[in-house]
């Protein structure tokens, strides 16, 4: 196991993951599994849910040591985990920038023991409700590009900024920037037809149903109906969200969009967990599993 001391390594660089950018990984090379993860969270166990007036975040450490150490005991290892947003509590603002120093680095020494790589997706606490160009930057310079895509095993992958389309009344050039690399990545998924096509985001577009009305945990529904088609029209079949801190989802056409619950604090009857996602040449299959349960590839 690597040493939990190492340094945490930014793992993007030119809207695409590193450890996984190489040609070869463009063509299928058999069934394999990834981990989608959410919420992680440091800090809001209690100071949200519980509400102590000195909240610490003991208890996410706990959490995501135990999702790290289920992780490495898996054979054969998943190729990558993916963490969907809201990795620490405290937001990208000055007057919470030492609370969230401390959640960041006690986070990041966690998850330098794991044994696979790593992929950050952005959430509402890691870049702001309403982002802006200095919070955007400081979730950059901390965890790396908050959109980008890859393949991995002949499936291609893209992970978004969901808050952008949440809120971008404080960086409109941000999000059309996004939104331009958004429609020639979708472009060239197009032409290139590969195996499969799977967004990571954090806010879901809807919880379970596509015409539900718009609250906290969804995207407004116009805006939402816009970039499900976007999306169905490249090819996309797979969306895989944090953000409901419970797991839920649904479909639109042959579009599955999961939600899933948070390694951290639970805000329904879920267990603290992650999903395990089977890829084969025909689909994707998922579970949620508890952490705790050492998930064993057949």
């Amino acid at each position: 196991m690597p040493d939990s001391q190492q340094e945490f390594l930014i793992a993007t660089k030119n809207r695409t993951f590193v450890p996984l950018d190489s040609p070869e990984q463009e063509e299928w090379q058999g069934s394999f599994t990834f981990i989608q993860a959410a919420d992680t969270q440091l800090g809001l166990q209690e100071r949200y849910v519980e509400k102590l007036t000195s909240p610490g975040w003991s208890k996410e450490i706990a959490w995501t040591k135990q999702m790290v150490r289920d992780i490495n005991l898996m054979s054969p290892p998943p190729k990558f985990l993916v963490i969907c947003g809201d990795l620490i509590d405290a937001y990208p603002y000055p007057d919470q920038e030492d609370t969230r120093k401390m959640q960041e680095s006690d986070l990041k020494k966690e998850l330098t023991a794991l044994n696979i790589p790593l992929v950050c997706v952005c959430g509402n606490h890691d870049v702001g409700d309403s982002p802006t160009a200095a919070t955007v930057h400081t979730y950059r310079a901390s965890f790396g590009d908050d959109y980008f895509s890859f393949f991995c095993g002949g499936v291609y992958f893209l992970a978004v900024n969901s808050q952008y389309w949440e809120d971008s009344t404080q960086c409109q050039d941000l999000a059309a920037q996004h939104e331009a690399w958004l429609d020639a990545r979708l472009a060239e998924v197009k032409a290139k037809e590969p195996l499969h096509v799977v967004v990571f985001q954090h806010i879901p577009l809807f919880i379970s149903d596509i015409d539900e009305p718009k609250q906290y945990f969804n995207i407004q529904p116009k805006l939402r109906k816009e970039i499900l088609d976007k999306f169905k029209k490249a090819g996309v079949k797979y969306i895989f969200c944090g953000h409901y801190h419970r797991n839920a989802g649904g479909k639109y056409g042959d579009l599955e969009l999961v939600v899933t619950s948070a390694v951290g604090a639970q805000l329904g009857h879920d267990d603290h967990g992650y999903r395990v996602v089977r890829v084969t040449k025909e689909k994707l299959d998922h579970q949620y599993c508890s952490l705790g349960t050492t998930h064993v590839q057949k």
